[in-house]
């Protein structure tokens, strides 16, 4: 009994000791030595410590270094540098001898201690890039959609954005993180915006931006998105940000272009910007400083190491030992404003030119530019007046113009904007202030405006005495301006301004190109780096139409050929059928060799009779020609030529009934279709058997038991008579020709008889169209009636 109960007592102490000896061998595998790593004593600084990582990491990176345990190195090296360059996580190694991945003992939030050995729960605990241990970008630089779609994209066409696409368990990510870190570092120093999108938590947005693998890379500019497709390196991703800026954004100044490059300031109606340093390549900075301001500020960059730019930097006496920059507004001569500095920075430069964006005096080409001139009243102390000069851009103006910037350029009040606008580019907005009618331009006139809502009110009073530029007219206007600082209430006229016009928007044509141009460097970069995936919708639409129209194209080549397969005569001409009846056919030659250069006509007789009508198949119809001996060879000819275009119909069978022989079957189907024999309701029953049939057609339905009907009718002048075109067209009544009616000669019989079927290429048209009247009859008449005399 003792035995048992040592036995069980020493059970706990041996799973105890397991679980110990566990956690500690677990606890020493997951230690990682920062200080041995990176091979740095406790005591190095921050910038010794940068040092050794940047070295290690450029020999032991995976891309270059091969060996086998390089990627392992490497994240230890990267671990190694995450602990050491964060003071926080320094000290917490150097104080409980613990990294963040086995949780120290500082913490006990971290774990819970038991008596013999400390339970780790770092044993579940992956180093992946998860949420909880997620770097220092994923938290500060978190991109989400709604965030993306009202704030990046609209920020977009100010500066490009880099976006890094990541998720939790992705083991590459780790690789491009200290890349990815440093050039964050620098590109938002320079005015580059960041983003970070976590796949697993905001899957709409990597869906939106068509990113479908991790890690990816993309940059944002002006609303489209561009991947980056290379090697994570951080030369390659500065230059990737670079190629996303447009490209004629700085232009290169030297002493051949200086001029017409300072001078163009009328023309863009903006201030003139140069640059002028000692590197051959436009710096960054710079062009991204130039694509922020685009719609304000034209860029140029002048190279100081080149010998075509001596004549400029002597001009403007220009320190080579420093960058310079020098802003140029109405004087090409001297600049309005200079900075000089070693280190340009960002803050700087934005500085020195948002307090440059405008002219002295701009030209209103836009409502963009008169919102940002004239801003809209908001307090009482904030007021702001516009002095606008209505004028003209005529060289007569010249004179009155110029005055009015000197005017402008005296002027200390800072409550206070000039600017102009030619009448003739916005005739909307003078037309309200000037309040003329008549089309003759008025002289140049003055106003103070002051904006009371953006809907486009306005208190305005007008200058008296017009402006041209003379002194008289400049000591008016300051008198109205001095009265103005003590009494506001002398804008006594209020109106509602309408919308300017954009003067420098492009034309439908032009934006139209640019687009497509657009749309096809897309297509073309998405087609060059394999991007299967977001082309796969576009190559399923082309691939889908090449389909359909190469298989139309086979089938009707085939069906083709089985055509003219079947249409081969097999007997020759005059020879009689197997079954008895007699085909024609009727060799027909014309310019383009058509599918069948004949008409196959089969004669209707009591062999024939239930093949090609009783039992007709459904939708098939039978055209039958009602012709005599004495016609037959005439109108044959005729039928056939007339219903030639229409023998490639697979519905169409033709044939010819001879009067001479079966009269009493056609008098019996005449009979039933009582509704289609109004021919000559003047005449009695018994003329009615001296009707000359010869020339009518008939279309017969045999499975749906209806017939369409067409009446001879003459189109010639022959004989001094011609019959006359009912309301039916082709089919209906008129005055029918009887032969024997008049003496006349053979030909002249042989003539008329010809022009009995000039009109049935038309009737076959309305008949393929559906469009002819039908006369449904009870049945077909019996074999009887069909049955020629033995």
């Amino acid at each position: 009994m003792a035995r048992r109960t040592r036995m069980f007592l020493t059970f706990p102490g041996i799973v105890v000791v397991c679980l110990h000896l566990l956690g500690g061998s677990m606890e020493t595998a997951n230690e990682v030595d920062p200080y041995k790593i990176l091979g740095v004593t406790k005591s190095a600084s921050q910038a010794e410590i940068k040092k050794v990582y940047k070295r290690l990491v450029r020999e032991w990176h995976p891309d270059k270094n091969k060996n086998e345990g390089a990627e392992d190195m490497f994240i230890k090296i990267t671990k190694s540098y995450e602990i050491l360059s964060n003071e926080e996580k320094r000290t917490n190694y150097d104080r409980y001898g613990q990294t963040d991945d086995t949780q120290p003992y500082g913490h006990g939030h971290y774990g819970h201690r038991h008596d013999h050995f400390y339970f780790d729960e770092s044993f579940f605990h992956f180093p992946f890039n998860n949420k909880g241990n997620r770097e220092f970008a994923d938290s500060k630089y978190a991109l989400h959609f709604n965030q993306y779609v009202n704030d990046v994209v609209p920020d977009s066409y100010k500066r490009p954005y880099l976006i890094k696409i990541t998720s939790d368990w992705c083991f590459s990510c780790i690789h491009i993180e200290p890349v990815w870190k440093e050039v964050v570092l620098e590109l938002e120093a320079l005015g580059v915006g960041i983003g970070v999108v976590d796949v697993g938590y905001e899957r709409r947005l990597a869906n939106h931006l068509g990113a479908h693998r991790t890690p990816s890379i993309l940059g944002v500019i002006n609303g489209k998105v561009t991947f980056f497709h290379y090697a994570v390196v951080k030369e390659h991703l500065r230059q990737f940000v670079e190629d996303l800026l447009p490209q004629r954004l700085v232009e290169k100044v030297t002493d051949r272009n200086d001029f017409q490059f300072l001078n163009s300031w009328h023309e863009q109606n903006k201030p003139h910007v140069l640059l002028f340093d000692q590197v051959p390549v436009v710096p960054l900075l710079y062009k991204l400083t130039a694509f922020a301001y685009k719609d304000y500020v034209q860029f140029g960059y002048v190279d100081q190491g080149l010998s075509e730019t001596a004549n400029l930097l002597k001009q403007f006496n220009i320190n080579t030992y420093a960058p310079t920059m020098l802003v140029f507004k109405e004087s090409t001569d001297k600049p309005a404003d200079i900075i000089q500095a070693k280190g340009m920075k960002k803050q700087i430069i934005d500085e020195f030119i948002t307090n440059n964006k405008f002219l002295l005096v701009p030209r209103l080409v836009n409502q963009k530019l008169f919102d940002e001139l004239c801003p809209v009243k908001q307090f009482h102390r904030r007021r702001k007046y516009c002095v606008l000069l209505i004028t003209g851009d005529e060289e007569s103006y010249t004179i009155g113009n110029q005055a009015f910037l000197t005017f402008a350029s005296t002027n200390t009040l800072e409550v206070v904007r000039f600017a102009y606008v030619y009448q003739r580019l916005q005739q909307s907005l003078c037309d309200i202030l000037l309040k003329t009618k008549d089309s003759t331009p008025p002289p140049p006139q003055v106003f103070i405006l002051e904006r009371r809502n953006p809907a486009g009110k306005v208190l305005y009073k007008e200058v008296a005495g017009g402006w041209n530029g003379t002194d008289e007219d400049k000591q008016r206007l300051l008198d109205e301006l001095e009265r103005l600082q003590k009494d506001p209430s002398i804008l006594n006229y209020d109106a509602m301004l309408p919308e300017l016009n954009n003067e420098f928007a492009s034309m439908f044509l032009i934006r139209w190109i640019y687009t497509a141009y657009d749309y096809i460097s897309e297509i073309l970069d998405d087609i060059l780096h394999n991007n299967w995936r977001e082309m796969m919708p576009l190559l399923s639409l082309i691939f889908s139409a090449l389909f359909i129209l190469f298989g139309t194209v086979v089938v009707q080549a085939f069906s083709d050929s089985s055509e003219d397969g079947k249409s081969k005569p097999k007997a020759k001409e005059g020879t009689k059928a197997e079954n008895g009846g007699s085909a024609f056919y009727f060799i027909l030659f014309y310019s383009r060799p058509p599918k069948k250069n004949f008409v196959e006509v089969t004669e209707l007789t009591d062999i024939t009779y239930t093949s090609n009508l009783v039992k007709l198949r459904p939708g098939h119809m039978n055209v039958v020609l009602v012709l005599t001996d004495a016609t037959k060879n005439v109108l044959l000819s005729k039928f056939a030529k007339e219903v030639y275009s229409f023998t490639g119909s697979l519905t169409l069978h033709f044939s010819f009934l001879n009067m001479d022989k079966h009269s009493a079957w056609m008098e019996t189907l005449l009979e039933f279709a009582q509704d289609a024999m109004q021919i000559d309701t003047e005449e009695d029953d018994c003329a009615r058997h001296k009707i000359d049939y010869t020339g009518y057609v008939l279309a017969l339905n045999g499975h749906k038991k209806y017939l369409c009907l067409f009446k001879p009718v003459y189109t010639g002048e022959e004989g001094g008579s011609s019959e006359e075109e009912g309301p039916g067209g082709a089919t209906g009544g008129g005055k029918r020709s009887r032969s024997g009616s008049t003496p006349r000669s053979r030909s002249t019989a042989t003539l008329q008889i010809h022009h009995k079927l000039d009109r049935l290429g038309l009737w076959m048209e309305r008949l393929m169209e559906g469009t002819l009247p039908r006369y449904y009859i009870p049945g077909w008449p019996g074999l009887d009636k069909i049955t020629g005399p033995k």
